[in-house]
C-alpha cells in the first residue's frame, strides 16, 4: 500500500521474532545503538572509505585464505570482536576468526552481494537475492528474517530480480537499518518496516546517511534520491543512467555520486547539481572522501581520479583494468584501490 510514494509492504511479513512488517512512527526500540566504527560498507554510514589504521609499514604477506565457495562480490566486515564476516555468491554468510578458522557457515535462500553490517550488541545484517533482510547474531543464528517487496525471488529477469535486497545494510546511530530492493527501506532493529519509499526500478545502491539522519541511495531507474528520516521523499536528481553505486557524503553534506552514464555528480544537501565531472566509462565505483576533502573515485575507463571538492581534477591513476572498487583510505593517508587487474594497489 502507498501513499505519496511511502509504503507499508503489501505483504506483511514476519521473521522469526513473530513480529509482523507495519509502519513504526515512533522513536527507536529502547537500548538501541548502530555499528562501531568501519563495521558496515564504506566504513560508516556516510561512505567515506576511511579506515581506522595506518597502512603496513612493509608489503603485507597471505597469513590465510579460506574457501568460502563462491563469489564474493561485497566486502568483508570486521565485528566489534574481530571477527571477519563475508557473505558469498553460495548463497550463506561466513563467520571467520583471526586466525582463518570457519566459526560457522549460515545458509540463506539464494547468492548475496551485500557487504555484511555488525551493530554495536553484535548482531549482523546482510541481504540475499531471497529478497529478505536477515539479522543473524553472532553464534550464526537467525534472530528474524523480513522479506522485502512482492517479486518472485525464483523467477528471471528484471522484475523478478527487482526486490533482490543487495543494496545495504547501512546502519544508523538510532540502530535503524537502511537496505535496497524494490525500493529504499527502513526497518527497526526488532524486524518490523519502519518505512518503504518505493521507486520505479530496483535499487541496489547502499543507502547513505547524512549527519541529520537523511537517507541517499541511487535507483537503476537513472535517479539519486533523498529521503526524510521519516520516510518523505526530499527530493530526486536525474542522471542519463542508472545510479547502481552507492553515494558518499562530504563533511560538508555534499553528496557525490557515480553514474553508469560515466559522469562522478556533487549534490548539494538541497537537491541542486553542484557539478560533474565525465569519465570516460561507466562509473559502477562508490566514491571516497579523504579528511582534506579529496574525492577519489574508479571508473571503467581503467583511471582512478582524484577530483577536489569544488570539481576541479586533480590527478588521474592510470590501471591495466577497470576500477570498480570503492578506495580505502588509512589513518596515515594511504590509499588502497583494487581493479580489475587483479592487483591491490597502495599508494600516497
Amino acid at each position: 500500500m502507498c501513499e505519496q510514494s511511502v509504503c507499508v509492504d503489501p505483504h506483511p511479513a514476519v521473521g522469526d521474532s513473530g513480529v509482523a512488517a507495519v509502519t513504526v512512527e515512533a522513536g527507536a526500540p529502547a537500548g538501541v545503538s548502530g555499528s562501531p566504527p568501519f563495521a558496515m560498507f564504506g566504513g560508516d554510514a556516510r561512505h567515506t572509505g576511511r579506515r581506522g589504521g595506518p597502512a603496513p609499514a612493509k608489503q603485507p604477506k597471505e597469513l590465510w585464505k579460506v574457501a568460502v565457495g563462491g563469489v564474493v562480490a561485497g566486502s568483508p566486515t570486521i565485528g566489534p570482536d574481530g571477527t571477519i564476516y563475508v557473505a558469498s555468491h553460495d548463497g550463506a554468510l561466513y563467520a571467520i576468526d583471526q586466525t582463518g578458522k570457519q566459526k560457522w557457515r549460515l545458509a540463506t535462500g539464494d547468492r548475496s552481494w551485500s557487504t555484511p553490517a555488525v551493530a554495536q550488541d553484535g548482531t549482523i545484517y546482510v541481504g540475499s537475492d531471497d529478497d529478505h533482510l536477515y539479522a543473524v547474531t553472532a553464534d550464526g543464528k537467525v534472530k528474524w528474517k523480513l522479506h522485502l517487496g512482492a517479486c518472485d525471488p525464483k523467477g528471471f529477469g528484471p522484475e523478478s530480480s527487482r526486490c533482490d535486497v543487495d543494496g545495504g545494510p547501512t546502519i544508523g546511530p538510532d540502530g535503524t537499518i537502511y537496505v535496497g530492493g524494490d525500493g529504499i527501506h527502513a526497518v527497526w532493529p526488532d524486524g518490523t518496516l519502519r518505512w518503504k519509499l518505493a521507486t520505479a526500478q530496483h535499487v541496489s545502491s547502499t543507502p547513505a546517511l547524512d549527519k541529520a539522519g537523511n537517507v541517499y541511495a541511487g535507483s537503476q531507474d537513472d535517479a539519486l534520491y533523498s529521503v526524510s528520516p521519516d520516510g518523505t521523499k526530499r527530493w530526486e536528481v536525474r542522471t542519463g543512467d542508472d545510479v547502481d553505486a552507492p553515494p558518499t557524503i562530504g563533511n560538508d553534506g555534499t553528496i557525490y555520486v557515480g553514474s553508469l552514464d560515466g559522469s562522478l555528480y556533487a549534490i548539494a544537501p538541497t537537491g541542486q547539481v553542484k557539478w560533474k565531472v565525465a569519465a570516460a566509462d561507466k562509473i559502477v565505483a562508490t566514491p571516497a572522501v579523504a579528511t582534506n576533502g579529496t574525492i577519489l573515485i574508479g571508473a571503467e575507463d581503467e583511471h582512478l581520479y582524484a577530483i577536489s571538492p569544488d570539481g576541479t581534477l586533480l590527478w588521474l591513476l592510470e590501471f591495466s583494468g577497470d576500477v570498480d572498487t570503492t578506495p580505502a583510505i588509512g589513518s596515515d593517508g594511504t590509499i588502497y584501490v583494487a581493479g580489475d587487474d587483479a592487483q591491490l594497489h597502495a599508494f600516497k
